[in-house]
């Protein structure tokens, strides 16, 4: 995986402010979460590589990366 550009990081961070309502389209397979298309959680913050720190409503914390997988905001 590359890590994402400044301009990446800048904009990711421009859209999924924290509070940010989200649901997953797609992750890259992790045999570590149950989380599955469809799941919700609240944006926390977006770090320097370009992960998408969020608090799924399941109650895990875990970053959705730029580039590798899909959120949209609901």
């Amino acid at each position: 995986m590359n890590q994402a550009s400044r301009e990446e990081v800048k904009q990711a961070r421009e859209t999924y402010t924290q509070g940010t309502r989200v649901e997953l389209v797609s992750m890259k397979d992790d045999p570590y979460t149950k989380l599955k298309p469809g799941d919700k959680g609240t944006v926390q913050f977006v770090d320097d590589a370009g992960g998408v720190h969020i608090r799924w409503d399941n109650g895990e914390g875990l970053a959705a990366l730029l580039g590798v997988d899909e959120i949209k905001i609901t």
